[in-house]
């Protein structure tokens, strides 16, 4: 692993210490050495994987040098980074940079300096990160492939399906059809006011260099005022006409995916008036004792002085004014939290994103991850705590916590998070494939959004390897506490 240098001629070394030991690197390995990054936690990775950071825009995973020596990291106020290139930046965390400087043929075993005493000794770099993290192959192309192959392979029965992005303002229960909303996005603090404007616009903000005004919904449907701006109050960047508005909701509560028949027209004494230009339908749902009331966004903007002041907003954006949906390099992910990291699945794999349900059906010998099964409009779902299985510690808020159900083929499950905060569109440019380092420990890891401009690091999961996962762990669990079992 680590092996004594002899060079035949003088060469230049960057000598690192490492707990009490130092060591040397080719300084032709040495890209650069940084202070510590903002470090994303990489699930089910080698021990020895830190995490992800944000390089210039590159994503760098960042490998404990303690702990691919066999020893425990343990926390340095001079710890720095070393980043090495392999193709793609590497990023090697160490107690402290000691020299920089020559070593020629010498009679000693030193491969730097030893003017501290203890020679320091040359790393095999590439062996010592194959011990943890094998052949660096990349299966990236191959799975983006697969993913949308599975988006697009739906049953005829599941084509019939609406599906329904859903939210609360004051208090209701309110919808939104998915093809009509690009994405949901927090409020954004920046807002300006647009002067002799409607008490509906609210104002006008930036999202991703593109102006985007702001209404609210709760004005714009006569709802009672107040609650608006909240910690948990969203943006619903939705289709209006030619250009894309943003519908300031009080928070988002669910994705589901719905027959036609389960939404009802609006009844008939209701259509009088201003109800039938903005609700298309009644969603029921929990037998009849839950309503959701489902926005049509063709009628939902009646007054002619409002659409011309939104649409002199928007015209000032020549990319708002001509949008008619996501660019073709687009994609659209479900973003949800789980141990304080951000994670995404594509869209197109989510069946619905629900509530958890207050009573689960558990069920004998199963492994401590699975929570248990739901009933979920006569399915029967297999729901699993995403928190055991990624092994973090502590439990989430189960106010806030949602089952994400996913669907490849005939597998379905549910799996717990602790909140579901975006429906996010994200551009081809700031989607990254997962370092080669990350692919052996963790290939649940798809690909990784990076959006430098806000400062965020989203791990996009592979849905059908977190299936196949789910569904292998499952039946080896099942396994091992059932000695009587027959092998196959």
């Amino acid at each position: 692993m680590t092996q004594a240098a002899s060079a035949a001629v003088a060469q230049s070394f960057l000598t690192v210490q490492v707990g009490d030991e130092r060591f040397a690197l080719p300084a032709s390995d040495v890209a650069e050495v940084i202070r510590p990054p903002a470090v994303t936690r990489v699930p089910l990775g080698p021990s020895s994987l830190l995490g992800v950071a944000n390089l210039r825009g590159a994503v760098m995973p960042v490998v404990s040098l303690h702990r691919l020596l066999g020893g425990e990291a343990s926390p340095s106020s001079h710890a720095r980074v070393v980043v090495i290139d392999r193709g793609t930046p590497v990023g090697l965390m160490i107690d402290r940079v000691t020299s920089l400087g020559e070593a020629g043929v010498a009679s000693s075993d030193s491969a730097a300096d030893d003017s501290m005493g203890t020679p320091a000794r040359m790393i095999d770099l590439d062996t010592l990160l194959a011990k943890d993290f094998g052949s660096f192959t990349r299966r990236a192309q191959h799975r983006q492939a697969q993913a949308a192959t599975d988006g697009r392979d739906r049953t005829a029965a599941e084509q019939n399906q609406v599906a329904l992005v859903c939210f609360a303002v004051a208090g209701q229960d309110f919808a939104l059809p998915l093809t009509s909303v690009r994405e949901v996005v927090a409020l954004p603090d920046g807002v300006a006011v647009v002067p002799q404007t409607d008490s509906v616009m609210l104002g006008v903000t930036s999202l991703r260099g593109q102006l985007l005004p702001l209404v609210s919904l709760r004005a714009l449907l006569g709802l009672r005022a107040g609650g608006q701006g909240g910690e948990r109050s969203r943006v619903v960047v939705a289709r209006i006409g030619q250009g894309l508005v943003g519908l300031v909701i009080d928070g988002m509560k669910e994705i589901l995916r719905l027959p036609d028949s389960a939404i009802d027209p609006v009844p008939a004494i209701l259509t009088r008036g201003n109800a039938e230009a903005q609700i298309q339908g009644i969603c029921r749902l929990e037998g009849g004792r839950r309503l959701v009331s489902v926005l049509s966004t063709n009628h939902l903007f009646r007054d002619q002085a409002l659409i011309e002041q939104i649409t002199s907003q928007a015209g000032k954006n020549h990319d708002m004014d001509t949008a008619d949906g996501p660019s073709k390099g687009d994609e659209q992910f479900i973003v949800f939290q789980l141990g304080g990291e951000e994670y995404g699945l594509p869209i197109g794999v989510v069946d619905e994103v629900v509530r958890v349900p207050d009573t689960l059906t558990r069920l004998p010998r199963a492994p401590a991850f699975i929570e248990g099964v739901m009933n979920l409009r006569g399915r029967v779902i297999p729901v699993i705590d995403q928190r055991r299985r990624f092994r973090f510690e502590g439990q989430g808020e189960r106010r806030r916590e949602r089952v994400v159900v996913v669907r490849i083929d005939q597998m379905q499950a549910g799996f717990v998070v602790d909140t579901v905060s975006e429906v996010l569109s994200i551009p081809q440019s700031q989607l990254r494939p997962t370092p080669d380092l990350a692919a052996d420990g963790s290939q649940v890891i798809d690909r990784i959004a990076n959006i430098e401009v806000e400062g965020r690091m989203i791990l996009l999961l592979d849905p059908r390897e977190l299936l196949d996962r789910a569904e292998k762990d499952l039946l080896a669990a099942m396994g091992q506490s059932d000695p009587e079992r027959p092998a196959s």
